[in-house]
């Protein structure tokens, strides 16, 4: 995939998030987000279910008020110019929106007609959506005969029957085996670089938040890292070595008083970050030959950034 270089200093976002909360009465699910995206990027938000993706899907779609906070989509406020933003994006849920028991083609009718799309110009729109997810010699077809990825190309062909500026994507991948994810990736990198669409997508997995030109990270409300998939690896400096032990917590303190730097626990696991880490190894296993059960090491994934971010693991943890 092409990928367009973008700066947040070029230009205004055509998406901007500023000081963005939402709680479900007691329960926080977004504790001051702010972040933006610029023209041509794709831009995922990526976490663990109930990290608050989809309370921040459901505000830049216009269809929750957030308690606090604003978001503009193209410089119009969601809450105070909704009928503007609805104009300037597609939406693409995360269940599914067609109605299965009607063709492919009158799915797109019916999203085509709601936007003031008639005749000829309707017509061409469908056979032009179609064509690109190359799904034109199924137009005829019930939606409900489709696979999953097709039926997501059908989704995408739907959200972008007015030609949104903007396209906003909830868990795009769910359901769709390996094939039809590439499939997927390849028809957004074609939006991108044919005609300037901006993605915003949520994801929880890590795959495809690589795919994406920036990422912003939430857990439990908040967003602890914005920036490219690359450069937040690179932050983290070194390999992660991760021990196995029986007693984490007087390894970890035996560990940062022999070799120095910090040193933490993830369930139940010693776990460091060290420039050339693969060199410590093996003077970990002669320091503490009986106190070690395995060690293992790897270059930085976006796994262990969240895991740097935040001191837990990405599964399990969040609230809500």
């Amino acid at each position: 995939m092409i990928r367009v270089p973008m700066n947040e200093t070029n230009g205004s976002p055509v998406v901007r998030v500023e000081g963005l909360r939402h709680a479900y009465g007691d329960r926080p699910a977004l504790q001051g987000v702010d972040f933006s995206v610029h023209e041509g990027e794709i831009f995922a938000l990526l976490g663990p279910n109930g990290g608050g993706k989809t309370t921040l899907f459901r505000i830049l779609a216009t269809l929750l008020r957030p308690l606090a906070g604003r978001a503009s989509i193209l410089g119009h406020d969601v809450v105070r110019q909704s009928r503007a933003v609805r104009a300037a994006i597609g939406v693409v849920f995360q269940s599914p929106a067609l109605d299965r028991k009607l063709t492919v083609r009158e799915n797109l009718q019916v999203q085509g007609r709601l936007y003031g799309l008639s005749g000829m110009r309707l017509r061409e729109s469908i056979d032009e959506m179609l064509g690109r997810v190359r799904l034109l010699d199924r137009a005829g077809d019930r939606v409900e005969t489709l696979s999953g990825g097709l039926m997501r190309r059908a989704e995408i062909a739907k959200g972008l029957m007015h030609a949104p500026r903007v396209l906003l994507l909830d868990e795009p991948s769910t359901g769709l085996d390996p094939g039809a994810r590439s499939d997927l990736w390849e028809h957004l990198s074609d939006l991108r670089e044919r005609d300037g669409v901006t993605v915003l997508l949520t994801t929880h997995l890590m795959e495809e938040a690589e795919r994406c030109d920036r990422l912003g990270i939430l857990s439990q409300g908040r967003l602890v890292a914005t920036g490219a998939p690359r450069q937040l690896k690179a932050d983290i400096g070194g390999d992660v070595i991760a021990v196995a032990t029986p007693d984490p917590e007087a390894l970890r303190l035996e560990i940062e008083r022999l070799f120095g730097g910090p040193a933490s626990i993830v369930e139940g696991t010693v776990r460091l970050e060290r420039p050339r880490g693969h060199e410590l190894i093996p003077r970990l296993v002669e320091a503490f030959p009986d106190r070690i059960d395995s060690v293992t090491i790897g270059r930085p994934t976006l796994l262990d950034v969240f895991i740097h971010k935040t001191g837990h693991r990405f599964w399990g943890e969040e609230k809500g």
